[in-house]
C-alpha cells in the first residue's frame, strides 16, 4: 500500500453508459490514496444514455496532469470521437499518465487519439472489430493490458479492470478487500453474457437493435481514421 496520491481522471461525454465509469469509480473510491476527478470537454454536466445526469464536472483542459485517465463507452462515443477538444485533451493527459485506460467501446476513443496503434485492446463485442481501423489489435479479453494501456471489455468488465489496477497500484490484498466489501461475486441468473453463450434468438434480437446505430458508428470511425492518416 502507499500513502501517495493517485490521481484518476474519468473523461466523460454526453450519452455515455454510466456503469462504464460508476462501476470502476466505486472500486477506485475505496482505493487508498485515490483522488478522482470527473471531467468533460466543456465541464458543467453530462447526461448518460439512461438519463442520469452528472454535474459539477471539471473541464479537461483545466486538469494539468493525472496518473490514470479512463474513457468510458456508450452510444455517445460516436460524437466524442469527432470532438477535437475531447480527443485533444484526452491525448494530452494520456501522454503523461502512468495508465491509459478505457471501458467498453471507450477504447474507440483511445484509438481516435492515436493511442492504440499496434496495441492489443478490449472493446464491447458489438464494436470490437472497429478497433482495427485505428491500427489496434482487437482482443476478446475482459481486461487486456498492453504496456501502460489497460482496456476493459463491455460494461461490467469495468469492475474487473478497476480491481486489476488497484492490485497494481496498492497491492492484491487491497484489491481483494475492496472486492469483498463490495461483495463482488457475480452469479448471474442467465448464462447469456457473451454472443457465444446467449441463445440464438436473444443474440438476434440484441444484434438487430445494435444494428440501428452501427452505420453511423462505422462512418464515424472511418472518417476519424482517414483524417489521422499522414
Amino acid at each position: 500500500m502507499t500513502d501517495q496520491s493517485f490521481h484518476i481522471v474519468f473523461a466523460l461525454f454526453a450519452n455515455l453508459t454510466q456503469l462504464d465509469f460508476t462501476g470502476p469509480h466505486q472500486v477506485f473510491s475505496r482505493m487508498p490514496g485515490a483522488k478522482i476527478s470527473l471531467a468533460s470537454a466543456t465541464g458543467g454536466s453530462v447526461k448518460t444514455e439512461g438519463g442520469i445526469a452528472f454535474s459539477s464536472l471539471h473541464k479537461l483542459a483545466d486538469i494539468e496532469a493525472c496518473d490514470m485517465i479512463c474513457v468510458p463507452g456508450g452510444y455517445g462515443v460516436t460524437e466524442a470521437m469527432a470532438d477535437p477538444e475531447f480527443i485533444g485533451q484526452v491525448t494530452r493527459l494520456a501522454k503523461g499518465a502512468r495508465f491509459v485506460t478505457s471501458v467498453c467501446n471507450g477504447s474507440l476513443a483511445l484509438g481516435a487519439c492515436g493511442l492504440l496503434k499496434g496495441r492489443r485492446a478490449a472493446c464491447h463485442w458489438a464494436w470490437r472489430d472497429m478497433l482495427g481501423a485505428f491500427g489496434a489489435i482487437a482482443d476478446e479479453g475482459r481486461v487486456v493490458r498492453d504496456g501502460h494501456i489497460i482496456t476493459g471489455g463491455g460494461v461490467t468488465a469495468g469492475i474487473d479492470f478497476a480491481l486489476t489496477v488497484v492490485a497494481e497500484v496498492v497491492g492484491a490484498d487491497a484489491a481483494q478487500g475492496i472486492q469483498l466489501v463490495l461483495e463482488y461475486a457475480p452469479a448471474p441468473p442467465f448464462n447469456a453474457g457473451r454472443p457465444d453463450l446467449a441463445p440464438a434468438h436473444i443474440l438476434a434480437q440484441v444484434q438487430a437493435n445494435l444494428d440501428k446505430s452501427m452505420p453511423a458508428r462505422r462512418a464515424a470511425v472511418r472518417a476519424v481514421a482517414e483524417a489521422m492518416k499522414p
